[in-house]
């Protein structure tokens, strides 16, 4: 340990400069101007009503209810903005009750106060937005419990609190600001993501791919059965298009596994396909984004049939480019509008294609008798979606064969699979499944527990050590510690340092309106409405705007209440700055680091892709007793194993250690690179997946059950750093080049770039002495 203490001081340095840089930095973020002005016009509805028929008093509690509502609505969340809105108000007020209840017993309040800081931290096991919200209540109920001054007083403040959740809830459902934006965003961007994948393949076949667009698609494809009902048709059937395209434009672009050489007409009309389908899946991005129609060029469609001089390809690069073409047709299919076809030339005109009773539409690429080109592609469908919503499958099945005479037409039944859907819980269905998480993160090792102790503990020592401060508002302290502090390094102290500046530079700005214009309640109500609509309008810029505004708007809010603005504003930057070192030096003495966990989440990621390839082998080696949904959920188990290590990796990369568990930046770096590669391998493999009446592939089985033994023995070895060994994998892979064919086949010449990749892991992870 001393060891690893003994250049401690300059990486301290190092961390700090860099946190300090990030926290200071302003992002260019896409800025949403009409909801900036609904949440502004929540707040002020509220609080203007609560001065008219009220006190100034429940002005600023109405005011902090709509405030902490409206901030919930900004976060990265797909369950729905009214329901978050509620959700934070109804917490707000419930704990500004209780706390109001207990506020006069010092000790009886520092345990409540302890019991919801535990419960706000161990919330990041449930998600990030949950942490998020129950941190921002736990800072504003410190404020709005001082605000009653009875009992019955209390209940009017914690009602008027949820009045203006309810107040913020309403004005999104009569105002709604582009409905279904952001899934419409998500799903382009990962649509978009895949188009450009494409285009980079045309010259380089190696091209990496992060799958990160796709993660956030499947996040926001899940909905509740409600919101499955009203979602618009674009969002139906595009991520599954967007999955299937990877793999075939892998296979298709790479040398070794589709076959095409780097140079001569195959490689051309290699080039030429990647093109077209790049072409198509911008402009179905494009549609998705805007809500309109999709239009394509003639140019792209002559591309994506076959040539009227015969083949150009052969072997699985054939099998590949005719799989592509199949799916370039099944995703301008799943708009389920007439599509718009733009003939250039000096005439240029514009015909549209509409989709005949068998879902075929003129003009556009036949789909070959041997390819698979159904919704769910050669790997089944997602697992989850085929679980959901049953009975309103059968709902929706009927009123489809009504429609269409009583018949069940091929189209009817490809726009019914459409209607599978990922299922979100309700926030009644939520409960169980937050309780289950939060029991996973019962135990010492883990990070959110740590937080949750950390966060606990610093709130109340934070707000013993303001109560004993000369100034009235010392509940800054705790404020201040709640919002700084994260379950990562990194991110604790950015917001430390921003929030210090930002509230300074808010309060200063603040104070100095306040010594010109002296303004009354009103003005001072108008004032804090300004300030929050400039907080929700620049909230994703950074955390620093942020705290520019939030400290504006509280001086101002508080200037309701006639308090004298400078007393307030010298106070808040005091404590504020006080509440923020609290907050560093609490991780600093009861750290939860990152870095120890590198080689476990590697290890894990390992595991993952382990599991992967073995699917996927093993579809070969028994096509008919495999089953289909192994290898997709195969794939999603490697995607969030490889999110879990990246995540880890960039905030171990922000930390001030360095080498603990034994594996240096360039290592990880290394072993990554490794990771990704075998991956690849087992998707390119994806992409030619036997059907069920392939003759049984001998040799693949036996490579599989060497991976299978080889790789349960690296993970352990991973995970002590050990060194790593294949030598059953080399050994069956010898005897597949052995009994194999030629050509060999697409199966073997995959297997090999799997053993090259873990060759190249056991590199990259073989353990360093610890003197180094």
């Amino acid at each position: 340990m001393l060891g690893y203490l003994k250049a401690a001081p300059l990486h301290w340095l190092r961390a700090l400069k860099d946190t300090a840089r990030s926290g200071l930095s302003v992002e260019r973020a896409s800025l949403t101007p009409l909801t900036a002005v609904r949440g502004a016009c929540g707040v002020g509805l509220v609080v203007g009503l609560a001065l008219l028929i009220g006190t100034p008093q429940l002005a600023v509690s109405s005011a902090f209810g709509a405030f902490a509502s409206g901030i919930a609505t900004f976060q990265r969340s797909w369950r729905p903005r009214p329901v978050l809105a509620l959700a934070a108000s109804t917490g707000l007020a419930v704990s500004t009750f209780l706390g109001y209840l207990l506020i006069g017993m010092p000790w009886a309040f520092v345990l409540l106060l302890a019991l919801w800081a535990f419960l706000a931290g161990m919330a990041w096991g449930v998600g990030p937005t949950s942490g998020v919200v129950a941190a921002f209540n736990i800072s504003v109920m410190l404020i709005t419990v001082h605000l009653p001054t009875s009992t019955l007083g209390a209940l009017s403040h914690a009602a008027l609190i949820a009045t203006g959740g309810v107040v913020q809830a309403g004005l999104i459902v009569l105002f709604p600001v582009r409905p279904w934006g952001e899934r419409r965003d998500t799903l382009a961007d990962a649509l978009a993501a895949v188009a450009d994948y494409a285009r980079r393949l045309r010259h380089d076949p190696m091209a990496p791919f992060d799958p990160e667009p796709l993660i956030q698609a499947r996040s926001a494809a899940a909905v509740t059965p409600r919101q499955a009902r009203r979602r618009p048709r674009q969002l139906h059937g595009y991520r599954a298009m967007a999955e299937r395209f990877r793999p075939v434009l892998a296979s298709l672009a790479d040398p070794v596994v589709g076959g095409a050489p780097m140079v001569g007409p195959e490689r051309d009309r290699v080039r030429e396909l990647l093109a077209a389908a790049a072409t198509v899946l911008d402009a179905s991005a494009r549609a998705i984004r805007r809500g309109e129609r999709v239009r394509l060029p003639d140019q792209a469609l002559d591309v994506l049939q076959v040539p009227k001089s015969g083949p150009v390809l052969s072997g699985p690069a054939r099998r590949a480019a005719l799989r592509l073409i199949a799916l370039t047709d099944d995703a301008v299919e799943a708009a389920q509008e007439p599509v718009e076809v733009t003939r250039g030339g000096v005439l240029a005109r514009v015909t549209w294609h509409v989709a005949d009773r068998e879902g075929r539409r003129r003009g556009f690429p036949d789909q070959h008798p041997g390819v698979d080109a159904s919704l769910d592609g050669p790997y089944g469908p997602d697992p989850d979606e085929v679980a959901a919503e049953e009975a309103e499958a059968r709902e929706s099945e009927n009123a489809r064969r009504k429609a269409a005479g009583g018949k069940h037409t091929p189209a009817a039944g490809h726009a019914l699979a459409r209607h599978r859907h990922l299922h979100m819980p309700t926030l009644a269905g939520l409960v169980p499944v937050a309780l289950r998480a939060l029991r996973r993160e019962l135990h010492w090792k883990s990070l959110i527990l740590r937080h949750a102790l950390r966060v606990s503990a610093v709130v109340s020592v934070g707000y013993l050590i303001g109560r004993a401060l000369p100034p009235a508002h010392g509940y800054w302290v705790p404020l201040t510690a709640v919002m700084v502090l994260r379950p990562d390094f990194s991110r604790t102290y950015e917001r430390g340092i921003g929030r210090a500046v930002g509230t300074f530079v808010g309060v200063a700005l603040a104070g100095t309106v306040m010594a010109l214009a002296g303004p009354g309640p009103y003005l001072s109500a108008g004032l804090a409405v300004l300030s929050v609509g400039f907080l929700y309008l620049l909230l994703s810029t950074g955390y620093v705007i942020a705290s520019v505004c939030t400290g504006a708007y509280v001086i101002f809010l508080l200037g309701i209440l006639g308090t004298d603005w400078y007393q307030t504003a010298y106070e808040r930057a005091g404590l504020t700055a006080l509440g923020g070192l609290l907050a560093m030096l609490s991780y600093a003495l009861f750290p939860a680091w990152h870095t120890p966990l590198l080689r476990d989440r590697l290890a894990d990621w390992l595991a993952a892709t382990g599991r992967y390839a073995i699917a996927v082998l093993d579809a070969f080696a028994q096509p008919a007793a495999h089953a289909p949904r192994q290898v997709r959920e195969a794939l999603l188990d490697t995607r969030a194993a490889r999110q879990d290590w990246e995540q880890t990796l960039s905030r171990a990369e922000a930390e001030p250690v360095r080498h603990r568990g034994r594996l240096s930046r360039r290592s990880a770096s290394d072993a990554q690179s490794a990771l990704v590669t075998m991956g690849r391998a087992c998707m390119l493999l994806e992409a030619h997946l036997p059907g069920p009446d392939a003759r049984p592939d001998s040799a693949a089985a036996d490579f599989s059950a060497a991976v299978a033994t080889d790789m349960s023995a690296a993970v352990t070895a991973v995970r002590e750093s050990e060194p790593l060994e294949w030598k059953r994998v080399h050994q069956a892979l010898a005897r597949w080049w052995e009994e194999a064919d030629q050509p060999p086949p697409v199966a073997l010449r995959t297997a090999e770039l799997l053993t090259d990749a873990l060759d190249d892991l056991t590199q990259a992870a073989a353990p360093k002495s610890r003197a180094g």
